[in-house]
């Protein structure tokens, strides 16, 4: 991760400083929000571009943050972002794939089998213009920087889950998410699309036996009261765009929209260190309320499974020749 850590941000430093001397930027008011507390995932990397915005502009430009959820749920903030009610967002990609097909590509099971694949992936100029300029014109949202989390790891209450086939006999709440509901039925199980605020409760009394979310959520919502084993699975990295209204980023003159741009940069090359640094820690969290982890046997055949609901959502991505294009820049 340092080597693409450092390709990134040298650059956007060099030309920062560069462009900081010069720029006179207009005073503004910029709203920003996102689902989840001061100290997330999400709040974390908008909290770095506010710092880096405020300090470059001098103070001209201020930020107004709505954290937690104030202002409605992820999918809210999108629409808010649409209409230029708030400026910036940032949201699971998930919840960007009804406004933006597009994006379901970075949620595809098993694309980003390593942390470093997403990296590589990110870090794709080109790539990375194209993809955010489609999802721009169909969401009139604009990725400015992609985020990454720790990997959707499983967790039940009944036993260790070594092989695919420990996955039977089991009821798993799953998001209801077609592409992660589909990727479970590929691994043999019916999952139970469990709305979110149930979850707790549906362990608790037994309606499900287990889940899937990264180590930090695991921890922030204390899963070792209802759960004992922990199985590392990586068929689904957490992404998440910093999210600008394209109505507003269009009408920002060249200096403050390439400050914006930076500045979400540098947010989210800081933002993959820090995830990563705290996946560790939250984890451990879980380890010390309890909880107990292994690594399953067969992951070649889950990613195989997983995998082969892929072409249900070609169109939806631009085609399987767009997702060939994406899997050839992570395999150099």
């Amino acid at each position: 991760m340092k080597r693409f850590v450092c390709l990134i941000i040298l650059p956007v430093i060099l030309l920062g400083y560069s462009l900081a001397q010069a720029a006179e930027y207009k005073p503004m008011t910029v709203r920003l929000a996102c689902s989840t507390p001061p100290g997330s995932l999400q709040a974390t990397p908008l909290d770095k571009l506010i710092e880096i915005v405020e300090r470059e502009s001098g103070g001209k430009i201020t930020c107004e943050k709505f954290y937690g959820g104030v202002l409605g749920d992820e999918q809210a903030v999108v629409k808010q972002l649409r209409g230029n009610e708030i400026q910036i967002g940032v949201l699971a990609a998930g919840n960007l794939t009804p406004f933006a097909p597009k994006a379901t590509l970075v949620i595809l099971p098993y694309i980003f089998p390593k942390k470093e694949d997403a990296y590589k992936l990110f870090s794709d100029t080109a790539f990375m213009k194209e993809f955010n300029e489609a999802i721009a014109e169909q969401s009139k949202t604009r990725p400015l920087s992609w985020l990454t989390g720790g990997y959707r790891v499983l967790t039940n209450s009944k036993r260790p889950i070594r092989t695919i086939e420990d996955l039977q006999g089991l009821k798993w709440r799953v998001p209801p998410v077609e592409l992660q509901l589909a990727a479970f039925r590929a691994w043999g199980v019916e999952p139970h699309p469990l709305a979110w605020i149930e979850t707790f409760n549906g362990l608790q009394q037994g309606v499900i036996d287990g889940q899937e979310n990264p180590h930090l959520i695991n921890r922030d919502t204390k899963f070792w009261e209802v759960q004992k084993y922990i199985t590392n699975i990586h068929y689904m990295l957490w992404v998440a765009p910093i999210l600008a209204s394209e109505r507003w980023y269009a009408s920002l003159d060249p200096d403050t929209r390439a400050l914006f741009d930076r500045a979400a940069q540098e947010a989210a090359v800081y933002e993959w260190k820090w995830a990563d640094e705290e996946d560790g820690k939250a984890l451990k969290q879980c380890l010390d309320g309890g909880m107990v982890q292994n690594d399953v046997t067969d992951e070649d055949k889950w990613q195989e499974k997983a995998r082969s609901v892929w072409p249900k959502f070609y169109d939806a991505v631009g085609g399987q020749a767009y997702v060939d294009k994406a899997l050839a820049i992570m395999a150099n």
